[in-house]
């Protein structure tokens, strides 16, 4: 009797040596207990020609070949037969079939009706909806009873992103991730792509977190929105009540900025702070009546950004304007997010991490804490565009807008 070969022959195209896909390719067969075979090998022969590969992978089953098959899927291999797309039918709302496919942040594709057809929405952890022939990137939340449901890899292809060759002009630093990389020169390269992002009428989005207030940041990105810079801000009650706080008594968390000293009695300001607000009735009441004069939602409230504060369990008021409903909290979060452009992360692991997995790949996201562990969570968490800067940020925030100045 002939031994059964569980064999299947996949393809990948791009910049597969300087992304180091390739390696991971290798890498990933063998994990699986699997075999490859390299059929083709074509190497670009230029900056921007890309590279060419054709393997063969053996598994021990089907099962294995298929695992193997899925993990390859994700490093941008594709199968080189193309198979329609399998499609099952949602049985009740929030729940899908046990095979579904699981989305990733990087472009994908499902082959449909003999076409490839590219989809919407793309994020990391959702399910592929098919409806009238367009497919798109759904929260399991979301789906609803009698949706058509992408399952297993077959007929799915992923295209990931290749890493630049200099990226974001940091090509001085091989690490993306480090805190020996010189401040200065990271805060001009990103305020260079913030000013060609102006300049083309783009989104700029930053995310941040309380200690911008508490670093003495709150000038410096008060300027960055009142200069333009700043099309959207993503946080929650703290950065909004610290710098409420900060413009009322010149402290946050009761501790005078200027003097780096707590004040008598300051532990109360941000409780102050709140009741004064929600006696003005909101924010925005607080400034259209004169009563909040300066800070970052001030400035906001001015010059038309638009601001989403996410609530959590440990929020003291909370603001009016602050969104305690999670899910409504996360819907809002990604309707802002669309069509953005590049996001700015300051100092907030939590809404960093939330916004990492909102994005798809190609959005350029910087992330800027103090703490390195913060600056690799985001990456390690599945998005890996992101490129650290380990620093204080309110010092990245002074630089950043003395580059940005007119």
């Amino acid at each position: 009797m002939g031994v059964s070969v569980f064999q299947e022959i996949v393809g990948a195209k791009g910049h597969l040596i300087d992304s180091d896909i390739l390696t991971n390719v290798f890498d990933t067969v063998i994990a699986c207990q699997c075999t490859y075979e390299v059929l083709e090998f074509a190497i670009g022969k230029t900056n921007d020609e890309v590279s060419q590969i054709k393997l063969r992978i053996t598994a021990h089953n089907e099962k294995q070949l298929e695992q193997v098959i899925g993990d390859l899927m994700l490093l941008g291999c594709y199968r080189l037969e193309e198979k329609e797309v399998v499609l099952k039918t949602a049985a009740k709302d929030g729940a899908v079939p046990d095979d579904f496919y699981s989305t990733t942040n990087q472009k994908t594709a499902i082959f449909f009706k003999g076409q490839w057809l590219s989809v919407n929405n793309q994020r990391m952890d959702a399910i592929i909806c098919l409806n009238n022939n367009s497919a798109t990137c759904v929260k399991l939340r979301d789906i609803r009873k009698g949706d058509l449901i992408v399952c297993g890899h077959q007929g799915v292809r992923v295209t990931p992103e290749f890493k630049e060759r200099d990226r974001f002009g940091f090509s001085f630093m091989s690490n993306d991730i480090s805190s020996e990389r010189r401040v200065e020169t990271a805060a001009a390269k990103i305020a260079a792509m913030m000013q060609e992002i102006k300049a083309q009428n783009g989104k700029i989005a930053m995310v941040a977190g309380p200690v911008v207030v508490h670093t003495g940041g709150v000038p410096f990105l008060s300027k960055l929105i009142k200069l333009g810079f700043v099309q959207a801000l993503l946080t929650g009650n703290a950065l909004a009540v610290h710098d409420i706080e900060n413009s009322f008594y010149g402290t946050s968390l009761g501790v005078d900025l200027e003097k780096g000293l707590p004040i008598y009695e300051g532990h109360k300001n941000h409780m102050r702070a709140i009741n004064t607000i929600r006696n003005a009735g909101s924010i925005k009441d607080a400034v259209a009546s004169g009563i909040l004069k300066s800070g970052i939602m001030y400035e906001c409230i001015k010059n038309n950004v638009p601001f989403i504060l996410a609530g959590s369990i440990r929020d003291d008021g909370p603001l009016p304007e602050t969104i305690m409903d999670l899910v409504k909290a996360q819907d809002q979060y990604a309707n802002l997010l669309a069509g953005v452009n590049i996001v700015i992360c300051l100092s907030s692991m939590l809404h960093s991490i939330a916004v990492g997995n909102m994005l798809p790949a190609w959005v350029k996201t910087v992330c800027v804490d103090i703490n390195p562990a913060v600056v690799t969570k985001l990456a390690d968490r599945g998005s890996s565009q992101a490129v650290g800067i380990v620093t204080d940020v309110g010092l990245f925030l002074d630089l950043l807008s003395r580059k940005l100045s007119p």
